[in-house]
């Protein structure tokens, strides 16, 4: 079953321990705080078996030749990435924001680079290891996310040094046959309702830092494991039923509650080699670059959402012709294809590894999912404009179906008079859910924070541009040098920081 079914999704989650919390409460992986996501992740299989989208979602896996769900699988090429891109700003476009797994797929990236390069610069055998759990993972069609961000405590500590030693994930016993970890990953999407939870550092490690320095993959309802549930949706309708009302997702605090995890699934121990520890940052930046070039299609994508939404009201509010509406729209339109843009240079730009994935460019993704975050309020400050108050204000659903109130309360709603009430009402709800639901507020942040907020892109891309040669142009022009070297920018791969972080530590 290398291409998978919703079907067999849902009944491998039904299977699972109950060790979700939610309010108090220990739950299963049944009921409606799930729906929403489960929702999501249903487009991921089916528009798998949809013709119309089979070519994107779908690849051909490089370990055993089969067709596998592309949610699974290592990019080999350019042609990879680009189709992994538009794959993930088309089904964006079905749910109306994230579509949540390409957190996985951005794991087993990262993984697959640095656990080949591990290998073979410290003679460990943590490739061999990853390459068995993908063929697995692939096998099963496994939906997996990336448990990344630490508590982190004092946040000008470092792991060793912080007062409690657990705000960092970490090895507190290594055995014969595995390990066992303690600490807990917050801002963890979709934790509650994935077959795998991927670890990995979430920041470069020193040699006092060995125990952090540790990445594994485990079943979501492993022993120990427990999982702080945030369910987010938005309200349910009894009528009006449209996808955007289907939508939801669960975010989660993942705690490791001194969880054994055995060494076949093990793919980086800092405390069974000194060697390795440099590769926890190498691995975090390996999976932030992979996820910030998934976010050039999903953000492109939120983007596109947001302008096709304002479009609409705008067209119902009857002010689709007015200069400044056209103004504010084509900025939101210009945000979306330039960030897309950005993904696409950034294949385009892109080197084999080693291991023989291909790695985007890291200047053009960083570039792209910067200008997103910097973005996102604004776009939803333009839709919010040109709605108006009515998405705040909007009457109940029932108001509109009820005997005493329907004909009156669908008179005053109407606008534009081409427009009936019934789409004049759907197409408000809509504007509710995108503007004022408490999972719209979530959503929002996550357009800034998601996969790493303005700020750490620019740390990125300052850390990897050279800026040196870039004053060459200057110096030639003020005078200051008498010749002018071409200057074209290398492509860049989170490689330079791991070389980079290797220097300072000699």
């Amino acid at each position: 079953m290398p291409v998978g079914t919703y079907e067999n999704y849902v009944e491998r989650l039904q299977k699972m321990k109950p060790n979700v919390y939610i309010n108090g409460e220990k739950v299963d992986r049944t009921g409606d705080w799930i729906n929403g996501g489960l929702y999501v992740m249903k487009q991921t299989f089916d528009c798998a078996h949809d013709p119309a989208y089979e070519e994107l979602c779908t690849a051909t896996s490089h370990l055993t030749g089969e067709k596998i769900n592309r949610y699974t699988h290592i990019h080999q090429n350019m042609d990879d990435l680009l189709k992994k891109q538009r794959m993930t700003r088309l089904l964006c476009h079905r749910v109306g924001g994230c579509i949540q797994r390409c957190m996985g797929i951005d794991a087993l990236n990262a993984l697959a680079v640095v656990t080949y390069d591990m290998d073979e610069a410290c003679g460990t055998e943590y490739n061999k290891r990853f390459l068995k759990y993908l063929e697995y993972t692939q096998a099963n069609d496994l939906v997996g996310n990336c448990a990344q961000t630490d508590t982190k405590g004092h946040r000008m500590k470092r792991p060793h040094e912080q007062e409690d030693l657990d705000q960092y994930l970490r090895i507190v016993e290594v055995k014969p046959d595995g390990i066992i970890v303690r600490g807990a990953k917050i801002c963890n999407s979709n934790a509650p309702y994935v077959d795998e939870i991927i670890v990995t550092p979430t920041r470069f490690m020193g040699a006092k830092d060995a125990a952090y320095a540790v990445s594994f993959a485990i079943p979501a309802d492993w022993e120990g494991v427990k999982l702080m549930a945030l369910p987010g949706g938005h309200s349910k309708r009894k009528n009006l039923l449209a996808p955007m009302g289907e939508v939801g997702d669960v975010e989660s605090m993942t705690i490791f509650d001194d969880v054994f995890v055995p060494n076949e699934r093990v793919f980086m121990n800092g405390l069974e080699n000194p060697d390795v520890v440099q590769y926890a940052g190498y691995l975090a930046l390996m999976f932030a670059h992979f996820h910030r070039h998934s976010y050039t299609g999903c953000k492109a994508a939120i983007s596109e959402v947001l302008a096709s939404q304002a479009a609409l009201v705008a067209e119902y509010n009857g002010i689709e012709k007015a200069e400044h509406v056209k103004e504010k729209i084509s900025h939101i339109i210009g945000t979306a294809e330039l960030v897309f843009a950005a993904g696409q240079a950034s294949a385009y730009r892109g080197v084999k590894f080693p291991s023989g994935s291909f790695v985007p460019d890291e200047i053009l993704t960083n570039a792209g999912r910067r200008l997103a975050g910097q973005e996102i309020y604004n776009e939803y400050s333009i839709l919010a404009d040109l709605a108006g108050g009515l998405s705040a204000t909007l009457p109940l659903e029932g108001e509109f179906y009820a005997e005493e109130t329907a004909e009156l309360v669908n008179k005053y709603i109407i606008r534009n008079p081409n427009i009936s009430a019934e789409d004049t009402h759907r197409c408000f709800r809509m504007v509710e859910n995108q503007l004022c639901s408490h999972f719209a507020g979530a959503t929002m942040v996550a357009g800034m924070h998601g996969g790493g907020s303005p700020i750490m892109e620019t740390i990125a891309m300052m850390g990897a541009y050279d800026l040196e040669a870039l004053k060459n142009i200057a110096k030639y022009l003020a005078g200051i040098n008498p010749d002018l070297p071409i200057y074209e920018r290398a492509t860049v791969t989170p490689r330079r920081m791991l070389d980079k972080f290797k220097k300072s530590q000699k």
